[in-house]
């Protein structure tokens, strides 16, 4: 089957990796997966880039910087911000500080904690993806 489109995934953990490349290839087969572990090394890929994502999605515990930090530097980037490439935390680090921080200061449209077990993170990806395969947003691959 073709590629026809590319999730980005900001993550460390290698468990967490494998997990999440399992379940996304049994909701969106057709997309590539590009992990990064740190956020300059996707920061870096994304201006580069003549890729256009379907998604990101990003921890908030990495090395070097936070996920805060990385969400931070895409909305100051003017190239990156005409993307428009969908932002979404996937993280254990989820309290309510981090979470309003995360809304109030800057363009996220998601913020989702990581699941214990394999059917809660399984239903956590698929209702990502339907939300954002259904929605009508600059970066949508229309097709049929």
């Amino acid at each position: 089957m073709a590629i026809s489109a590319q999730i980005v995934i900001v993550e460390d953990d290698q468990d967490d990796r494998e997990m999440l490349t399992e379940l996304i290839r049994e909701v969106a087969s057709n997309y590539e997966i590009t992990f990064f572990s740190k956020p300059s090394e996707a920061l870096k890929f994304l201006r580069s880039t003549t890729l256009q994502p379907f998604i990101i999605l990003c921890d908030i515990d990495l090395p070097e910087q936070s996920g805060l930090n990385l969400k931070q530097k895409i909305d100051e980037d003017p190239f990156l911000r005409v993307k428009s490439i969908p932002f979404i935390f996937l993280s254990t680090t989820a309290d309510k500080h981090i979470v309003a921080e995360a809304f109030a200061k800057m363009t996220i449209q998601g913020f989702f904690e990581k699941k214990n077990d394999i059917e809660g993170m399984r239903a956590t990806i698929k209702v990502i993806y339907d939300y954002w395969k259904l929605s009508k947003h600059p970066n949508i691959l229309f097709k049929s």
